[in-house]
């Protein structure tokens, strides 16, 4: 099988036009995370068939007592050749005690490097994000602390994730900004207003993130009772509640329509529009990976 067609981002960032997206393998979907050798395989497996981009966080080191997320991922590619793998992660959002905490200061992406890199078993990440703008921090304090990293060569490349169109701008006049992370999907989609134009007009490339709605979109989830009780999605996503659950199950149906006339799964076909939606573009789908992509790649 020939290999995953390559994509560049921004600063010339060049990845597999599919990753994946680590967070539900030990993060906030279930406190019965998948188990870490299933996770190494599906890494594995990735690799396999070509995916060269794995993104993780200092916020996914959650919910696993043998490995966090990123030491996860550095095991699961012990021994490859480290510039055959590129590596995101994300600082400045973490989870203490059950509650959400930021941190944009230049101390805390100092800490937060040094810790991803132990885990990691690296010297460098290839993409490093500020996970969320903190209110109390300037932007410009962020970006200037990764534009120390870059510098350094602790990190290869910057990203952020999800700061609005005035911060982006003025995240841009500090340091070069490689990729913009967000969620764009068949039903997200209102970062094509004035954030997705932006990016272009920037010259940054965008990843996308839960480019199947969460699961969503895959058609596998039939009601809210599909969903375990702790799972974030059941408290934290309005669209998986009950009262707005049928009506995004219409739109399901009308996804799954299409999928077959095109002889697709609805996972598929919801990767396929995101793909083309231009060569900037690089969608991370994660928990749901594992399932559909043997399936998705058979299409090529």
């Amino acid at each position: 099988m020939a290999p995953l067609p390559m994509r560049k981002l921004g600063q010339g960032f060049e990845v597999s036009c599919l990753g994946l997206g680590l967070m539900g393998m030990t993060a906030l979907y279930s406190t019965n995370p998948v188990p870490p050798s299933d996770c190494m395989a599906t890494i594995r497996r990735a690799i396999e068939r070509g995916c060269t981009f794995f993104d993780t966080a200092e916020l996914y080191n959650v919910g696993l007592t043998e490995n966090n997320n990123e030491q996860l991922l550095g095991e699961a590619i012990k021994g490859l050749p480290r510039d055959s793998i590129k590596i995101a992660t994300k600082w400045g959002l973490y989870l203490k005690d059950g509650e959400f905490g930021m941190d944009g200061s230049r101390q805390s992406c100092r800490h937060a490097i040094e810790r991803s890199l132990k885990y990691l078993g690296v010297d460098y990440v290839d993409i490093y994000y500020l996970h969320r703008k903190d209110p109390k921090v300037p932007i410009e304090e962020s970006m200037a602390a990764m534009k120390e990293l870059l510098d350094e060569g602790k990190i290869r490349h910057i990203g952020v994730s999800e700061v609005s169109a005035a911060d982006l701008r003025k995240a841009a006049a500090i340091a070069p900004i490689s990729a913009y992370q967000l969620e764009w999907s068949l039903w997200s989609r209102d970062a094509e207003a004035e954030i997705i134009p932006l990016c272009r007009e920037l010259g940054i490339g965008i990843v996308s993130y839960s480019p199947l709605g969460r699961g969503f979109l895959s058609g596998t989830i039939k009601s809210p009772a599909d969903l375990s009780e702790d799972d974030f999605r059941r408290v934290g996503q309005p669209r998986f509640a009950e009262e707005a659950f049928k009506k995004n199950m219409e739109m399901v149906e009308k996804l799954r329509a299409v999928a077959t006339r095109k002889g697709c799964t609805p996972s598929q076909l919801a990767l396929a529009w995101v793909l083309a939606q231009g060569d900037d573009v690089v969608p991370i789908p994660g928990k749901f990976l594992a399932a559909w992509f043997r399936r998705f790649l058979s299409l090529r």
